[in-house]
């Protein structure tokens, strides 16, 4: 028999939650420690569609990246959207556990993983914080770096700053990063892949001379869920792991 605690010690192993960063709230989130796992459903999000996905699948728990639970609850009622989700999942015995930034920054984690995905040459990290990474890709232009971007990370579409360099050192953040752009810059970073990035960055990018490409939140940080799944598959082979079918990238382009 595997229990919730017993996968939630694995993800731990692999992401300490000592690792996360102060804001966050990671962990063992919602649910009974002792419930017996056999079936666990892996998503980015916990939404009201993914909750509906698991209890169609028969899922004890939801191993999620963003915390179901992120700011403080000063009750649990269906009257807001967030404490409404916790409702329901509590209603149908789900418990969730959710790696985030302990997972950005561990090692074999959302950046590493990012960085594998584009075939880069491992670095070292982007910030002090160890979340980020840099390294290296086969020289190429920037129009053939985003087409492999764009492929790799499945997304609709990319947002970017063209510098007019030819990409070889390159910079990596899962989700949002835009505050480490002088970062990737001040180690010599020609290209910096990361999302959620807003106006006044973009302007920064140009004043440094760096590329910049947004590559959606979801699309920089899903690839990681394939790297749970197998590592997670193989520990406990008797749980049966799936990644969510109906969770995806939410922004579209037109």
């Amino acid at each position: 028999m595997t229990t919730v605690l017993e996968l939630f010690e694995d993800l731990c192993a692999l992401a300490p939650l000592e690792l996360q960063e102060d804001f966050d709230n990671a962990g063992f989130l919602l649910g009974r420690g002792g419930t017996e796992v056999k079936k666990a459903l892996l998503s980015l999000d916990v939404t009201g569609d993914v909750i509906d996905e698991a209890a169609t699948l028969g899922a004890q728990l939801i191993i999620s990246h963003h915390p179901v639970i992120f700011h403080p609850l000063k009750a649990l009622t269906d009257a807001e959207p967030e404490s409404e989700l916790l409702l329901r999942l509590a209603e149908r015995h789900i418990a969730v556990i959710s790696m985030h930034t302990n997972l950005d920054i561990a090692e074999g984690g959302v950046n590493d993983v990012l960085l594998k995905l584009l075939g880069a040459q491992k670095e070292g990290c982007l910030d002090s914080s160890g979340c980020g990474r840099t390294g290296f890709v086969p020289e190429c232009g920037m129009q053939d770096f985003l087409s492999l971007c764009k492929t790799k990370l499945q997304t609709a579409g990319l947002r970017f700053y063209d510098a007019g360099r030819p990409v070889r050192h390159i910079a990596v953040m899962g989700g949002a990063g835009g505050d480490s752009i002088k970062a990737a810059h001040a180690l010599g970073c020609d290209t910096y892949l990361t999302s959620d990035i807003k106006y006044h960055q973009f302007l920064l990018a140009k004043e440094l001379g760096i590329n910049l490409i947004d590559g959606d939140h979801y699309s920089t940080e899903a690839p990681v869920m394939s790297e749970l799944l197998d590592r997670l598959s193989k520990a406990f082979p008797t749980v049966s792991f799936r990644i969510s079918e109906v969770h995806r990238q939410v922004i579209r382009f037109a």
